[in-house]
C-alpha cells in the first residue's frame, strides 16, 4: 500500500500504521478521486464549517496528484486566511477499489482526465457515495447513455450527483438572467432562427495561463479529445448550462421533447512544439497525440466547436474557442447576447471593457418611458445586488457593477460547494437540476456526434 499525509504545516510522509487525524462523524467527509485538473483543488481554496478538514485522496501515483497536493499546501500556507486541510493520500494501483471501501455517504470530488470520469461517477454512486464532478461528466454519446442510468441509481442509493457550474456565480451572468425575466425591460425572449439565433454564447479560453498566481502546467492528455473531450463537450458544457439557466430558470427541460440539434462544427488550434513544451513541460509530443501532429513540430489541437440547436423552440448557438495565450492584459473571455422583444442583453469582455465582463442593455426603443422602466427595475434589483447602477452609453445602457460583487472565477468554486452542501442538508438535488443536467449533456454529446470538421 502507498499512503501519505499532507498536514497544515507542510507535506509530510508518514507510515500507514501511524496515528491518523481524527474525523468528526457529524461532518461531511470529502474524498478526492484521481485529481488531474486544478479545479479539484479549487473546491478546497476555502474552508467550510460543514466539511471535515481531513480529506482522503485516492489517485494513481504521478505528477498530477503531486500538483494537486502542492495547490492544497499553497492554500494551507498562504499568509491571508490560510486553510487547514489534512490530506490523507493513497496512490496504490488499486486506488479505485480502496476508495469504494470507504464508509458510505462521503462526497467524492472528480476533476481530471475525462476518459474514465463517467465510470468513476458510476462506481462512486454504486458504492453509496455522493458525487460533485467538474464538467464534463460525459464526453460521448456512449457516456451519456451511462449517465442516464447513474441518476436512477443515485436515487436508489439515496446519494446526490451534481456538476460544478461556476459560471452561474459570475455576476454579469446573474444580472443578465435577472433582466431577461423583467418583461418591462426585456419583453419576451425571441425564438430566432438557425441562421440568426435568439441566444448566442461564445467563450474563449487559453492554454497558457496562470492559476492562483502560478503558471499552470497542463498534462499532455489535456490535448487528446479521447481523454479531455472535444471542445463541444468540454467548455461548451458551461455555455449550454447558462442558456438553459438564464432563459428558463428552474423550468424542467426534457431532452427528448424540448431539444432539437441543428448542426455542429469543429476546427483546430495549431500549437508549436515549443508552445506545447511551455504548457506541459514535455520535450516531445507523446505517442497518443501523433495523429494530430503535422510537419513534426505542429500539434493541431481539436479545440474549437459550435453547436446550433433549439431549446423549447428558442434557437441557440454555443461556441467554445481555445487560443494559445491571451492578449496583453487579457484572459479568458465571454460573449453572450439574449435577444428580446424590447431589448437585447449583451455581455462583452473585450479590449473596450479592459478584458473584464460587462453587461449592456440595448433597447429597441430607448425613449423616456423605457428609461423610467429600466431605472425602476435596476433600483429594485439593487436591493438584492447592492451598488448596481446604470450608465448611459447613448444607444445602450451599461450596468455598473461594484467590485465587491465581482468575486472572480476561483471564488465561484466555493459558491458551488456551498450550494451542493445545502442540497446534502436537504437530502436531494432539485428535480429540475437533475433533468436539466441530462438535457445539457444530451445537447453536448449529440452536438459532437453530428459535428463536421471545418
Amino acid at each position: 500500500m502507498k499512503y501519505s499525509y499532507v498536514l497544515a504545516a507542510g507535506l509530510m510522509m508518514m507510515a500507514c500504521n501511524n496515528s491518523q487525524p481524527k474525523e468528526d462523524n457529524n461532518m461531511v467527509r470529502l474524498i478526492t478521486l484521481a485529481p488531474g485538473h486544478f479545479h479539484a483543488a479549487l473546491v478546497q481554496k476555502s474552508m467550510y464549517p460543514e466539511l471535515d478538514s481531513v480529506v482522503k485522496v485516492f489517485a494513481p501515483e504521478g505528477p498530477e496528484v503531486k500538483a494537486h497536493l502542492s495547490l492544497i499546501e499553497q492554500y494551507n500556507t498562504r499568509a491571508e486566511n490560510p486553510t487547514h486541510w489534512k490530506e490523507e493520500v493513497y496512490t496504490g494501483s488499486d486506488f479505485l477499489q480502496k476508495m469504494t471501501a470507504e464508509p458510505k455517504g462521503a462526497v467524492v470530488v472528480l476533476a481530471g482526465n475525462n476518459q474514465q470520469k463517467t465510470d468513476y461517477i458510476s462506481t462512486a454512486v454504486n458504492a453509496g457515495m455522493n458525487v460533485l464532478a467538474d464538467k464534463p461528466m460525459v464526453i460521448s454519446e456512449e457516456g451519456f447513455k451511462k449517465l442516464e442510468q447513474i441518476f436512477p441509481a443515485a436515487a436508489e442509493k439515496k446519494v446526490l450527483v451534481y456538476d460544478i457550474m461556476t459560471e452561474r456565480s459570475e455576476i454579469t451572468n446573474m444580472l443578465q438572467k435577472e433582466l431577461l425575466h423583467q418583461a418591462s425591460v426585456f419583453g419576451e425572449l425571441e425564438k430566432g432562427t438557425a441562421d440568426k439565433p435568439a441566444v448566442e454564447i461564445e467563450s474563449i479560453h487559453h492554454f497558457y495561463k496562470s492559476v492562483s498566481g502560478k503558471t499552470l502546467q497542463r498534462p499532455s492528455w489535456f490535448f487528446d479529445p479521447s481523454q479531455q473531450g472535444d471542445a463541444i463537450v468540454d467548455v461548451n458544457t458551461h455555455l449550454v448550462d447558462l442558456a438553459q439557466w438564464i432563459c428558463f430558470d428552474t423550468a424542467i427541460i426534457d431532452y427528448r421533447q424540448d431539444v432539437q440539434i441543428s448542426k455542429g462544427e469543429k476546427w483546430r488550434t495549431p500549437l508549436s512544439l515549443s508552445q506545447f513544451s511551455a504548457i506541459t513541460g514535455e520535450k516531445t509530443f507523446p505517442s497518443f497525440l501523433q495523429g494530430f501532429v503535422k510537419q513534426d513540430t505542429i500539434l493541431d489541437v481539436p479545440a474549437n466547436g459550435t453547436i446550433y440547436y433549439s431549446l423549447k423552440g428558442v434557437h441557440i448557438r454555443a461556441t467554445a474557442l481555445w487560443n494559445y495565450e491571451a492578449p496583453a492584459g487579457g484572459g479568458d473571455s465571454h460573449y453572450a447576447i439574449m435577444r428580446g422583444s424590447k431589448a437585447n442583453l449583451v455581455i462583452n469582455q473585450g479590449k473596450e471593457e479592459n478584458w473584464k465582463p460587462e453587461l449592456y442593455i440595448e433597447p429597441r426603443q430607448n425613449d423616456t418611458a423605457y428609461t423610467q422602466n429600466l431605472q425602476a427595475v435596476i433600483q429594485q434589483l439593487a436591493a438584492k445586488y447592492p451598488g448596481i447602477s446604470l450608465e448611459n452609453k447613448g444607444n445602450r445602457w451599461k450596468v455598473v457593477i461594484p467590485d465587491n460583487l465581482k468575486t472572480g472565477h476561483e471564488a465561484h468554486f466555493a459558491e458551488v460547494m456551498q450550494r451542493y452542501l445545502q442540497f446534502l442538508k436537504e437530502g436531494k438535488v432539485p428535480e429540475w437540476e437533475v433533468k436539466n443536467m441530462l438535457a445539457k449533456y444530451y445537447i453536448t454529446t449529440a452536438g459532437l456526434a453530428v459535428a463536421k470538421e471545418k
